[in-house]
C-alpha cells in the first residue's frame, strides 16, 4: 500500500466525526486514495452517524472480535481494526487513548508515515499547531505529531499575532489567560454542569495545561514566553471563551491591534460579543458546524491599558483549529511537495469575519 495515500482516523468523537467527515468531502482534493476510520463500539444510537460517515465516502474499520455485532446492526465493515492502521499512510487519533495506543500500536507499525493524537495527549509527540510552529517540523524525523487542545490553539494565535515581531521573536513581558470553558458539547449528555465550575491551578509555573502546552508549543521554535492560565467550566454547549491580558515589550495602539488581527488569514474578527451568535454562525456556515479559523475575536471587547497592556476576550471555534492543524500534519506528511497548495481546499472556512 505503500504507492498509496490513506488517512485513518481512530474515533468518532467530537473531533473525529467531523475530521472524517472532512477528509471524505475534500478527498480529491487533498489527493488521497481512500479514508478509513476506527470505531470501537458498535452502538445502536450511534448507527445513523456511522452510515452518514460511510455514505460521504469514508470506511469503516472494526476490531475482529465485534465485527459480528456491527453486522448485527446493519453496518458492512471494510476492514480489520488493525489491518486498517497497517495499510494507512497517516493515523489520526481522536481518542483520549493516545498516549496508551502509541505504546500499544503505533510505535510498531513500519507503514504509516505518521501519527497524529489530539489536545489532552502531553508528551504523544512534537506539539503542533497551524500557523504557529511549521517550520518546527522536521521531515524524517517528526514520526509522532501532538495537536495541541483547541484552547492552546486560541491562546497561541493570541499572542503570535499580537505580540509577534516582525523577526520571528515574540515581545511579550507576560501573558494572562481564563479559559472559561463549555460543560459539553452539544453531541454529548454526560457531564453536564448545573453551575460555574472554578478549576485548580495544578501547575504552580503555568496554573492549567493551557499555558504549559502554549509555552511548549513556542519552546519548538527556540522561544521562550512568560504565561499562566486559569480555567472555569460553564454552564453551557455553545463554546469555550478567553479572557486575555498581554503585556508586550513595545506599545501599541487599540487600532495597531486590530490591523495586526486583520493581518492573519487564520484570525476572525467580529462585532458580536454574543456566544449564542458567534456559535449560530458556525452552525450555519461552517463545517460540521465548526469554524477552523484559530480564533474568534470581538473588536468591540478590545482594549489597550496605557499602551503596553492589550485586553479582551476571544472565542474558541468549537475544534474547529484542532481540526484545521490535524488536516495540515496529514498532508505536510503525504506532499513534502505541493502541501499549501493542497491544503488551500480548507479555506471556504477559515473565515476572515463572523
Amino acid at each position: 500500500m505503500a504507492d498509496k495515500k490513506i488517512v485513518h482516523i481512530v474515533g468518532t468523537g467530537t473531533i473525529g466525526e467531523p475530521l472524517i467527515g472532512l477528509f471524505a468531502n475534500l478527498r480529491e482534493a487533498f489527493g488521497l486514495d481512500e479514508v478509513t476510520f476506527h470505531k470501537r463500539t458498535p452502538l445502536k444510537h450511534e448507527r445513523a452517524k456511522v452510515e452518514s460517515l460511510v455514505r460521504r465516502g469514508a470506511r469503516l474499520a472494526v476490531d475482529a472480535d465485534v465485527r459480528a455485532e456491527f453486522e448485527k446492526l446493519g453496518h458492512k465493515p471494510s476492514y480489520d481494526g488493525q489491518e486498517a492502521m497497517e495499510r494507512a499512510s497517516v493515523v489520526i487519533d481522536c481518542t483520549p487513548a493516545g498516549n496508551e495506543h502509541k505504546e500499544k500500536y503505533y510505535q510498531r507499525l513500519k507503514g504509516p508515515l505518521g501519527f497524529v493524537a489530539q489536545g489532552s495527549e502531553f508528551g504523544f509527540g512534537k506539539m503542533y499547531a497551524r500557523g504557529i510552529n511549521d517550520q518546527a517540523l522536521e521531515r524524517g524525523k517528526d514520526r509522532f505529531i501532538h495537536v495541541v487542545s483547541c484552547n492552546t490553539h486560541n491562546l497561541s494565535c493570541l499572542i503570535k499575532t499580537i505580540a509577534g515581531e516582525p523577526d520571528g521573536t515574540i515581545g511579550l513581558r507576560s501573558g494572562k489567560f481564563v479559559c472559561m470553558r463549555r460543560a459539553n458539547d452539544i453531541s454529548q449528555d454526560e457531564d453536564f454542569i448545573p453551575a460555574p465550575k472554578a478549576g485548580k491551578h495544578d501547575d504552580a509555573r503555568f496554573g492549567t495545561h493551557h499555558a504549559r502546552d502554549a509555552y511548549y508549543l513556542f519552546k519548538t521554535l527556540g522561544l521562550e514566553v512568560n504565561l499562566f492560565s486559569s480555567a472555569i467550566k460553564l454552564n453551557t454547549q455553545y463554546m469555550h471563551v478567553v479572557h486575555f491580558d498581554l503585556e508586550l515589550e513595545r506599545p501599541i495602539t487599540k487600532q495597531g491591534v486590530i490591523e495586526k488581527l486583520m493581518s492573519n488569514s487564520r484570525v476572525a474578527i467580529t462585532e458580536k460579543t454574543s456566544v449564542t451568535k458567534v456559535f449560530s454562525f458556525g452552525r450555519d456556515h461552517g463545517f460540521f458546524g465548526r469554524i477552523l479559523s484559530q480564533a474568534v475575536v470581538p473588536i468591540p471587547t478590545l482594549t489597550v491599558r496605557g499602551d503596553r497592556n492589550v485586553i479582551g476576550f476571544c472565542f474558541t471555534s468549537q475544534d474547529g483549529n484542532a481540526l484545521l492543524s490535524s488536516v495540515a500534519a496529514a498532508l505536510w506528511w503525504l506532499y513534502p511537495e505541493g502541501f499549501e497548495t493542497r491544503i488551500d481546499a480548507i479555506r471556504p472556512f477559515l473565515f476572515r469575519e463572523v
